[in-house]
């Protein structure tokens, strides 16, 4: 503009332009704005503005008017398990993989839109002028989101595989018209979406906002809902790798609550602890496990063992052998059908006499000690001896995209391996795809465990998915010998006189 009132009127047209548009400008409050954007204190790890300045940097566009306001939405996304893979690669390689994350976010959106930080390995983006804003456009952004993020990360010659979660909320359903209200919409959202487990995608909507309130009080409800018969185990089938027959059930505990409906544990375990009645769980899991399991056999239901998670804080306790002893005789089940599983990180950091004493009782009782989530928590070899380990469970991160990353191969080739030398039972957890059952059989693990199979279900649904999946195996192996028997010059040795 100053350089054509230049051409147009001459030097004073210059120097009045020049002079009258910055005036212009700081009347209408563009610098102060634009000096808040700039000046936004980074996160030195993502080198990402934090919650504050992208609320405020959000309150300014929505102050811009109705227009603007309408096609804002907002989408909040967390690293799936990201806790975990600090424990297994530690503090450096997790920023890394923060930083990584922030740059392939930055990628996908435009240069319109802001890209921020929230607590741990949350991010958030808030689409600022989106054409469409509706729930289709935003599924289809979340999408776009987590292709980026699962891309393999290298870090120091390694590749790592992570997963998202993300919740979204649309103009339409913003629940207030401040920064703070859309950003927070998303979070709830994105609460919901992790609670259904990784890779979850929620939108937000009255219902995840009144069950975000409500969330609060849960802490003051367990010790009830312990007592009330509301916290129930759920079964995850566990099937062998080359026969796919049910070799046993995870138990998992589930909050059934008679309003907020069903509460994953991640919701209710961290108060759990916190209130001291991790081993109050444990007790009730114990016992509604056993006696499910002997009313499975009552039916002549097939459910070999059942597996049974063990926190740190259980195992020190000196009568906890004692316990689960007593409670066996009461329901006449003998040790061999229940495993006992232990964190690897447990072993990995515990030096406590107390849990080595109980791990080898249990095991000489014949239990079988499971070590879970192999690989994250560093457990030497003179540890899995030490703790009377039985069989070890591949971490689902070594077992994602198996079919695909020849590292990903090579890495549970070697796990296998050493446990075969070991004379150790192995389990792959996560197991999602008919490609990663087919490579990890090819690689010799001995049973398989994840959504591909089953997702955990309630006592009343075990019965019905044991029948259906008997009855597969059953169909299958009829079809097999079926063409075996067309074919039988195929399935004879060849003697001299026939080759």
């Amino acid at each position: 503009m100053t350089l054509a009132a230049f051409w147009l009127g001459g030097e004073a047209a210059l120097i009045a332009i020049a002079i009258l548009m910055p005036a212009a400008f700081a009347m209408a409050g563009l610098y102060i704005r634009r000096a808040r954007l700039d000046g936004l204190q980074r996160d030195p790890v993502s080198e990402l503005p934090f919650r504050p300045e992208i609320i405020a940097r959000t309150d300014d566009l929505l102050a811009d008017g109705p227009t603007q306001s309408g096609m804002m939405a907002s989408l909040a996304l967390a690293i799936d398990e990201f806790s975990d893979l600090e424990l297994q690669f530690g503090h450096t390689a997790a920023s890394d993989i923060l930083h990584t994350v922030a740059g392939r976010l930055r990628s996908v959106i435009r240069s319109s839109d802001l890209l921020g930080r929230l607590d741990g390995p949350r991010f958030i983006v808030v689409l600022t002028a989106a054409t469409r804003a509706d729930l289709e456009s935003l599924i289809q952004m979340s999408v776009r989101l987590q292709h980026a993020v699962q891309e393999p990360i290298a870090l120091d010659g390694t590749r790592i595989y992570v997963t998202s979660s993300i919740g979204f909320c649309t103009p339409k359903r913003r629940p207030g018209q401040s920064g703070a209200m859309l950003i927070e919409a998303a979070e709830q959202a994105l609460d919901d979406a992790v609670s259904h487990g990784n890779g979850a995608i929620r939108a937000f909507s009255p219902d995840i906002q009144k069950r975000a309130r409500s969330r609060g009080a849960l802490s003051d409800q367990l010790p009830n809902a312990l007592e009330n018969d509301q916290i129930k185990p759920w079964f995850q089938p566990q099937i062998s790798a080359t026969t796919g027959e049910i070799t046993g059930f995870e138990v998992l505990a589930r909050w059934e609550h008679p309003e907020s409906g069903l509460v994953p544990p991640s919701e209710f375990l961290t108060a759990a602890e916190e209130l001291g009645l991790l081993e109050r769980l444990g007790e009730v899991m114990l016992y509604k496990s056993l006696n499910a399991l002997r009313a499975w056999d009552a039916e002549d239901i097939l459910v070999p063992k059942i597996s049974l998670n063990f926190s740190a804080e259980e195992l020190r306790n000196p009568s906890i052998v004692d316990k689960i002893r007593w409670e066996l005789d009461r329901f006449d089940i003998p040790p061999m059908r229940v495993s006992v599983e232990v964190l690897e990180t447990v072993i990995a950091q515990s030096s406590s006499d107390t849990i080595i004493r109980n791990l080898r009782l249990l095991a000489d009782l014949g239990f079988m000690i499971d070590l879970d989530d192999f690989g994250t928590g560093h457990a030497s070899i003179a540890n899995i001896k030490r703790f009377s380990v039985g069989r070890i469970k591949i971490d689902r991160s070594f077992v994602t995209q198996i079919d695909t990353d020849m590292e990903q191969q090579n890495i549970v080739s070697a796990i296998l391996i050493l446990a075969k030398r070991l004379e150790l039972q192995t389990l792959a957890e996560g197991v999602e795809t008919p490609a990663e059952h087919a490579i990890l059989r090819q690689l010799g693990c001995d049973h398989l465990q994840g959504y591909g199979i089953a997702r955990p279900m309630p006592f009343e649904q075990v019965a019905p998915w044991v029948k259906e999946h008997t009855a597969a195996l059953l169909h299958r192996a009829r079809s097999e010998n079926q063409v075996e028997s067309s074919h039988p010059a195929e399935s004879l040795p060849l003697t001299g006189k026939t080759a």
